[in-house]
């Protein structure tokens, strides 16, 4: 039976962030967290961060107590997909103290983390009402030690298109970057095997604690968290027992958009430009100023990626990023994931090849109407995916239909819109120009990213 976000706020009125623990473990790290609701619900899920070589010199020469605040603040993130089934109207820190300010950034993160959540359950609140954190312990989290880092890269990987460029383009640096995997699925391995990276790639797993999944099933409460913002702490962690002081993220300028037009509800807050900007900001005042994280395609947007993504032919049998796809590693081709690839794909690639990726002309299903009227600002919500902004989408909708003698039936109903009257005549050369002076790149990334784009440096 469903819930009810009131009635689930006055039967389970506190969540409790009770405890964290971390321990080697036949060569891995493991962590532990301890989340309470109330006194009869318990999640106590467990993190695998994968022993790798690169973490040979800290287990060696430093001391694990060092991660104990990394590990606090992991447990800080994680706790938001737990809170979210109750929507609990406080929540307590009883294992660490934090203050004001600290406590203030993660009501923010949380609250904005959570739009898309709140908007699907027709959720009414505000960042001032929807939670209370506050802190019941006295103990002060320990500073991060100076351990030492090397100019070199961590880099994520998805399995889409985006991780693609920023691996391939950061290869040309002298020390190879190393990529980060959380669950490793299909198209996450082939594409660092396609990479030739040789050090092979760090591994998390993550599982969710199957009481929350046991609570979904009955009609808890359920949705979308700040996925992102959870990979960002993640990343701290491996950056230190790695020693490499660069995070790699490959979000674009395009997530900046909101999912709803005229409001602040965004599917990618996490990979906005503002959300990266505020973690930087927290990582500074409260972790350690030698990290750096940053989005290295936060210049660019989707159609310039993909531009520079048609480029490594070797990626097109293994590359995925569909959502609905994702437990068989395949495109569904249903969704409005797989058309939004579809078309910023198709001003580079040929209608053969794009639909020998994805199994069809995705441009010629008359049943993806709904998801293209969504995409290209015909409707008020674009899909809560991560997908371009509505003018990319039109732009490469009139580049698209370049390739074609007779339109396929999706490109065909986009030339009577009013949409195509406004972008048949956009500059397309201008677009892929595009450089969003709005991001926090290294010189040196900035100088290899700008070359690649044949872009003139500064």
């Amino acid at each position: 039976m469903e819930k009810n976000f009131e009635t689930l706020r006055a039967a389970y009125p506190v969540f409790t962030y009770q405890q964290y623990q971390w321990e080697k473990a036949e060569g891995d790290l493991l962590l532990t967290f301890d989340f309470r609701i109330g006194e009869n619900i318990r999640f106590t899920p467990k993190i695998r961060v994968c022993g790798h070589e690169a973490y040979a010199r800290f287990y060696r020469e430093e001391s694990i107590d060092g991660l104990e605040s990394l590990v606090f603040h992991i447990g800080m993130i994680e706790l938001i997909s737990y809170w979210k089934c109750c929507c609990c109207p406080e929540i307590r820190i009883a294992c660490a103290r934090l203050d004001e300010a600290a406590l203030a950034w993660w009501k923010r993160l949380y609250y904005h983390g959570l739009g898309e959540f709140f908007y699907r359950n027709g959720i009414q609140t505000s960042l001032e009402d929807f939670v209370q954190i506050r802190c019941t312990s006295d103990h002060q989290l320990p500073a991060l030690p100076d351990y030492p880092l090397q100019d070199a890269h961590i880099v994520p990987v998805g399995g889409g298109k985006d991780s693609v460029v920023t691996l391939e383009t950061l290869k040309r640096e002298a020390v190879a970057p190393l990529p980060l995997i959380i669950n490793p699925r299909g198209a996450t391995l082939q594409s660092v095997a396609v990479s030739g990276l040789k050090e092979g790639f760090l591994e998390i797993r993550r599982p969710i604690d199957h009481k929350l999944l046991e609570m979904n099933a009955e009609g808890y409460l359920n949705g979308h968290t700040p996925f992102s913002a959870m990979l960002a702490f993640y990343t701290l962690l491996a950056a230190c027992l790695s020693g490499r002081r660069h995070i790699a993220l490959s979000n674009e300028s395009s997530a900046n958009e909101p999912t709803v037009q005229g409001s602040e509800i965004n599917h990618q807050y996490s990979k906005s430009v503002q959300f990266e900007s505020d973690f930087r900001d927290y990582v500074k005042r409260h972790l350690s100023a030698r990290l750096s994280y940053y989005s290295f395609l936060r210049p660019l947007s989707e159609l310039q990626i993909a531009k520079l993504f048609a480029e490594q032919k070797a990626y097109f049998p293994v590359f995925k990023s569909c959502n609905a796809g994702s437990k068989t590693d395949s495109w569904c081709g249903k969704c409005p994931k797989c058309l939004f690839a579809f078309i910023i794909l198709s001003p580079f690639m040929g209608p053969e090849t794009l639909s020998g990726i994805f199994g069809k002309n995705l441009l010629a299903d008359e049943t993806l109407l709904p998801a293209l009227k969504e995409l290209c600002g015909e409707s008020e919500v674009k899909p809560f995916e991560c997908v371009g902004t509505r003018e990319e989408v039109c732009i490469a909708l009139c580049q698209s239909m370049k390739r074609y003698n007779t339109l396929p039936a999706l490109l065909a109903y986009f030339s009577r819109t009013k949409l195509y009257t406004e972008y048949q005549t956009a500059d397309f050369e201008k677009f892929l120009h595009h450089w969003d002076r709005r991001h926090f790149l290294p010189a040196e990334a900035e100088r290899l990213l700008k070359r690649r784009l044949g872009i003139p440096a500064e």
